[in-house]
């Protein structure tokens, strides 16, 4: 063997970190951008609610778009927000019994648990397209526009979790040992 090759352990093993390394970069810059677009929408959130609560007790203005912009703004941060908490691993979780299995366990039983996750958010990413589709026929009471615009964020937000769970199983099937939330945030 020459000096300068590495074993193919440590080649292996370097690749695989970096590919740890950019799907990580990936799933981050990802997260990073959908935490500023809610962010953003909570902030409207709250100055619209509170536009709502001043036209109706303080103030003599009459403005009804209110509620119904305050509504649909909510159902979209609670679903971008799901794809945050899977980025982080932030989701509800039992570790008192998943950290004293085996390494080799903890690793199936996380992988499972993405690809239920995946399954479901596909399922859901399916029947929102259709959902989508239909609310293109229907108008929203106070704005009049079509459905389908505030529902979009049903297939938007599977699409994100969907994206974020394939990453995070990438890498923890690419790490030694899967670690816990804790860890990770």
């Amino acid at each position: 063997m020459n000096g300068d090759r590495q074993p193919n352990d440590s080649r292996a093993y370097a690749t695989m970190t970096t590919l740890h390394h950019r799907l990580t970069l990936i799933s981050e810059t990802l997260n990073l951008w959908v935490e500023r677009l809610a962010v953003a929408m909570l902030t409207i959130l709250v100055v619209t609610v509170w536009i709502g609560i001043l036209s109706r007790y303080v103030l003599p203005w009459n403005l009804t778009f209110t509620e119904e912009l305050a509504r649909y703004l909510m159902i979209w941060v609670a679903l971008l927000a799901v794809s945050l908490g899977i980025c982080k691993r932030q989701h509800v979780g039992m570790l008192v019994i998943f950290d004293r299995l085996p390494r080799l366990m903890r690793k199936t039983l996380a992988f499972s648990f993405d690809l239920i996750g995946f399954a479901f958010f596909a399922i859901m990413f399916y029947h929102g397209l259709t959902y989508v589709e239909r609310g293109f026929n229907q108008s929203t009471m106070i704005f009049g526009i079509p459905r389908g615009y505030p529902y979009l964020i049903i297939p938007i937000a599977s699409g994100l979790a969907c994206l974020q769970l394939a990453l995070g199983a990438a890498r923890d099937l690419l790490e030694r040992a899967p670690q816990p939330a804790q860890v990770r945030a």
